[in-house]
């Protein structure tokens, strides 16, 4: 039985994970909403919701700094989940999960594996640290494509996203970041209570 389970995420980096995440727990990934940021998808929650009680869906964010744990803010933004509703936060960032797959980061990055954090959910800011990773990798390419110099400081290179998508679609490995960042486990296995509820 094939089970397709849709999704709203923030942006296209996230697309990548929830797309992964659902292909990792044997579903088939459904039309991805959302990709227009945070406040755009607090707007549209409940229409997924609503959706959620004739489908399975996956509402993914980020944590950010809109609250001090992720509890507030799914209390926040959705107590009350449609049955067939998965709505998980990454703490702080879904490259918080990313970093979690320590050797597959390091690896693609062209960085040494002592260099990536080994409690990334404790980071503040997970995308900056791994753009701060990517700034100082053996690779040229992976430089240009993912850090650059912008006032004093380092941000996102131009082609950041594109790269992150082929870190999460060709490297990363869901199972072995589990082991190290707890909202992924738990999303997870949020998922896979989701097939099974479907099937």
């Amino acid at each position: 039985m094939t089970i397709e389970i849709l999704a709203a995420v923030e942006g296209d980096a996230d697309e990548a994970v929830a797309v992964r995440l659902i292909e990792h727990v044997g579903a088939v990934p459904g039309p991805i909403h959302g990709k227009r940021g945070k406040a755009h998808l607090r707007q549209k929650r409940n229409g997924y919701n609503h959706a959620a009680h004739r489908g399975p869906w996956l509402l993914l964010v980020d944590l950010d700094r809109n609250a001090g744990c992720a509890p507030q803010l799914r209390a926040a933004w959705l107590p009350r989940p449609a049955p067939l509703m998965c709505f998980r936060i990454a703490v702080r960032a879904v490259e918080a999960w990313l970093l979690a797959d320590a050797e597959a980061v390091a690896d693609f990055l062209g960085v040494a594996r002592t260099k990536v954090p080994r409690n990334p959910e404790a980071l503040s800011d997970p995308k900056a640290v791994l753009v701060d990773l990517a700034r100082r990798s053996r690779c040229g390419a992976i430089r240009e494509d993912m850090a650059r110099a912008h006032g004093g400081g380092w941000t996102v290179g131009r082609a950041y996203t594109s790269r992150v998508r082929e870190l999460v679609e060709r490297h990363w490995r869901p199972a072995v970041a589990a082991k190290h960042a707890d909202s992924l486990a738990r999303a997870i296995r949020c998922l896979k209570t989701l097939v099974e509820r479907v099937a």
